[in-house]
């Protein structure tokens, strides 16, 4: 069955977890729910443990990549046993006990933009700027009215810096980076070497930002699954797979080492 044809028959139906995945997740929208603030999501109390038995079952090929920092994701889920990117693809660990690997940055340039972003933040209310280090995310999900003056003074911005930033667009939120990695390089890096390289790399994500880790799935022959539907009043989306909300999804990721048991042996 092609992709096209997988995408329009498999409309809410998940597929049946095998034990040659390489499994790689988005945090915020896919495991938790959003939230007002990025710090006020709120982690289900299973759910770190049910990913560290998910990646002994996968014999370590799960990974997280999300907008959220490498430390950020840990201090809310606690140490993860295997790899992890962040930042959108900027911060990539590809495997556990390894080193992080970080894009080189502009610095002058992301603290002008920093500044400008900070005074913006200011004088609207309902508008918060989280500065990720490498990244600038400005959320207006508390003013949805001022996306509008939001992409305005984001676009200023990138006129000013002539291609050293760019934007990219989540629910409620327009976030600077630097060019040069995405969540697609970050899954296509990590698949190159063990524990993942030879399996089939499966992605789940729900944003528009998860959409360069669909492209890559899709392209490396994988599968790629949306949760919720397509961000940001989009009308498509590359996920070939889409399950209706988190609870469901988490739900299925849950009876992943139990379904994969009947399988036996190591499939590493």
């Amino acid at each position: 069955m092609n992709q096209i044809t997988e995408r329009m028959t498999a409309t809410n139906a998940l597929p049946d977890p095998q034990p040659d995945w390489a499994l790689f997740l988005d945090v915020d929208g896919t495991l938790v729910e959003i939230a007002q603030t990025p710090e006020g999501v709120t982690v289900p109390v299973t759910l770190p443990a049910s990913l560290r038995q998910i990646s002994a079952a996968l014999n370590g090929a799960v990974a997280l990549v999300s907008g959220r920092s490498i430390a950020n994701m840990e201090a809310l889920l606690g140490p993860m046993p295997t790899a992890i990117a962040g930042l959108h693809g900027l911060e990539v660990r590809p495997a556990a006990n390894q080193e992080i690997r970080r894009v080189k940055v502009d610095s002058r340039c992301l603290a002008d933009a920093r500044a400008a972003l900070q005074v913006f933040a200011k004088d609207h209310d309902g508008v918060t700027l989280e500065d990720k280090g490498l990244t600038l995310a400005l959320h207006y999900r508390k003013a949805p009215e001022l996306q509008a003056a939001a992409e305005q003074t984001v676009a200023e911005l990138l006129t000013r810096y002539d291609g050293r930033l760019h934007a990219i667009r989540g629910k409620m939120v327009i976030e600077l980076k630097p060019p040069g990695a995405d969540k697609g390089t970050a899954i296509e890096t990590m698949m190159a070497a063990p524990p993942f390289k030879g399996r089939r790399a499966v992605f789940v994500g729900d944003d528009v930002t998860d959409e360069d880790g669909f492209a890559a799935v899709n392209r490396l022959g994988g599968i790629s699954i949306r949760v919720g539907a397509p961000a940001n009043g989009a009308t498509a989306s590359l996920a070939q797979r889409e399950c209706d909300s988190v609870t469901s999804f988490v739900q299925w990721l849950q009876d992943i080492p139990e379904r994969l048991s009947r399988y036996g042996g190591d499939v590493s």
